[in-house]
């Protein structure tokens, strides 16, 4: 674990979404639409950041993801321009090449614990998964999975 953790990163990527209409329903109906992103290192490298214009949502959407190097964990805040607020980190780090990454956050009004995980990294190549609970992590629905690939 360390500031480099997401270096992998770095670049411009396509991506293969797969998202649920949805959320928290017990829905089964799957989206599914195509961006392309850009990630690039902040702070001397500590952290990254990255945009991209999500056209199937009508917005743009990108994350900060910061490097704590007390703990050694990263947190990772997401937002788009639909709104004026960043949402409530994630917070994790990576343990034999995959990442999670969890945090508090509200759905629908509905109080949930976020899952973010980072799998299947390649040079050319990643997915992320994210996940929500509404029982404390006991369950879990898988309501959004992006696969990257390297431009």
């Amino acid at each position: 674990m360390s500031s480099t953790d997401f270096d992998f990163l770095h670049g411009t990527w396509r991506i293969s979404h797969r998202r649920l209409k949805q959320r928290l329903v017990g829905s089964e109906d799957w989206e599914e639409f195509g961006s392309q992103m850009e990630c690039r290192p902040i702070l001397g490298g500590s952290g990254n950041m990255d945009e991209g214009l999500l056209p199937a949502l009508g917005c743009w959407g990108g994350a900060i993801r910061l490097h704590d190097a007390a703990t050694d964990l990263w947190k990772i805040y997401w937002m788009t321009s639909l709104g004026s607020a960043i949402d409530p980190p994630v917070t994790g780090s990576f343990t034999g090449g995959v990442g999670e990454f969890y945090g508090p956050d509200t759905e629908g009004g509905v109080p949930v614990l976020v899952r973010f995980r980072w799998q299947d990294i390649t040079a050319t190549s990643a997915t992320w998964i994210q996940a929500m609970s509404t029982d404390d992590g006991q369950t879990w629905e898988t309501n959004w999975i992006m696969n990257f690939t390297r431009i």
